[in-house]
């Protein structure tokens, strides 16, 4: 783990400026990132380390030919560097499983 400087995750997001010392970190840790990129709102903080991401989305009713809302809440791994609260908009980056639930990343708090 480097101390200060992040590395290329490679992906578009910029490196947070805050460093931290988390091993599942993909900026200043071990972790890489690959597969989905997703985005949400976070619903809920309250997990050490662990955030709530719901995301909405389409899906095709083909009977119909039309369009239903779907909603899908995401665990994710919330490293200190990031940082999100609740309400945030945030990408979260697939990586391998850390836990049960979690097997995506926080890569990005959208100003």
């Amino acid at each position: 783990m480097t101390e200060g400087k992040a590395k290329d995750i490679g992906l578009n997001v910029p490196a947070p400026e805050a460093a931290c010392t988390d091993p599942n970190c993909p900026f200043h840790g071990h972790l890489s990132v690959r597969g989905q990129l997703l985005d949400g709102v976070v619903v809920s903080a309250r997990m050490d380390k662990t955030v709530v991401v719901q995301r909405e989305y389409l899906k095709r009713n083909i009977k119909y030919d039309r369009y239903e809302k779907r909603r899908s809440k995401i665990h994710a791994h919330n490293p200190p560097c990031v940082n999100a609260k609740e309400g945030d908009k945030v990408m979260i980056a697939e990586c391998r499983p850390l836990s049960k639930t979690k097997t995506f990343v926080v890569v990005e708090v959208a100003k």
